[in-house]
C-alpha cells in the first residue's frame, strides 16, 4: 500500500484526515521550511496553491504520496496571516466583525510521477464583535496560531453567523475535494482507512 505523508505539522489537518478515518503515525507528519513569502503581485489564490505545491514537494519521499496545504483569510483583497501578538489580533477580530471574508486553502498531492492542485474558496460572514469581547477571545490563546486570527473549529465559532462552502476548508483542509485528489494519484483510501497496519500513535 502506497505511503501517505502529511507535508504539515498542522494538528487541525492531522485531525481532519483522522475524521475521515486516514490516520497518521508520527513518521507520516513532517515539516518542510518553505519560505512562505508572497511575490510580488501575486493573488491570494496563486500563493496558496503555490505554497501547497512547495510543501508537497519538498515532503516528497520516493515511493509515497505526500500532501501539503496552505490557507489564508482574505478580506479587502489582503491576506491575514497569524497576528503577532495581542494588538494585531484583536485589530484583526475587529476588522472581520459584521463582515464577510474568504478563506481560501491550496492543496496539493506529489508522488514519484504527479504533482496535482487544487484551491478551494470559503465565505464566512462574522456577527459583531466589540473590543472587549475581541480582547476576550485573544486571552484565550486560541487565536494566536491561526490565519485570521480565528479558529472556526473552537471557540472563534461562536463569531461566524454562516459559512458558504466547505467548513473543512476553513478548518484547513476540504476533505471531499481531498478525497479526489487522493484517488487521482492511486491512493486507495478505502484500504487505509481498513488496513490494521495504519493504526494511531
Amino acid at each position: 500500500m502506497t505511503r501517505l505523508i502529511l507535508a504539515s505539522q498542522s494538528p487541525r489537518r492531522r485531525a481532519l484526515l483522522a475524521q475521515i478515518g486516514i490516520l497518521l503515525t508520527d513518521e507520516d507528519v513532517v515539516a518542510t521550511g518553505v519560505d512562505e513569502t508572497r511575490l510580488a503581485d501575486e493573488t491570494p489564490a496563486a500563493y496558496v496553491e503555490r505554497l501547497a505545491r512547495a510543501k508537497a514537494r519538498a515532503g516528497h519521499q520516493p515511493g509515497a504520496v505526500t500532501l501539503g496545504a496552505d490557507t489564508v483569510v482574505v478580506i479587502d483583497d489582503e491576506i491575514l496571516g497569524k497576528p503577532c501578538g495581542q494588538t494585531e489580533g484583536v485589530a484583526m477580530l475587529r476588522r472581520l466583525a459584521a463582515r464577510t471574508h474568504s478563506v481560501l486553502t491550496g492543496v496539493a498531492g506529489c508522488s514519484d510521477t504527479q504533482l496535482e492542485s487544487f484551491v478551494t474558496a470559503a465565505r464566512v460572514t462574522f456577527r459583531d464583535i466589540d473590543e472587549e469581547e475581541a480582547l476576550a477571545y485573544w486571552q484565550t490563546g486560541e487565536p494566536a496560531d491561526k490565519a485570521g486570527g480565528y479558529g472556526i473549529q473552537g471557540i472563534g465559532s461562536i463569531f461566524a453567523k454562516g459559512i458558504e462552502g466547505s467548513y473543512s476548508a476553513v478548518v484547513g483542509l476540504p476533505l471531499q475535494q481531498t478525497e479526489a485528489l487522493l484517488r487521482m494519484l492511486n491512493i486507495d483510501t478505502w484500504s487505509v482507512r481498513i488496513d490494521g497496519r495504519r493504526t494511531p500513535d
